[in-house]
């Protein structure tokens, strides 16, 4: 199962991709 987080502040975007089969990250990133 693959889970999307985000966290959108007031100047800034970040998000992780996480693979719960194994506890990885996929992906993360950030945009201000």
């Amino acid at each position: 199962m693959k889970i999307l987080v985000i966290n959108a502040g007031s100047s800034s975007l970040k998000y992780q991709l996480f693979n719960m089969t194994n506890s990885t990250v996929l992906a993360k990133g950030l945009c201000e």
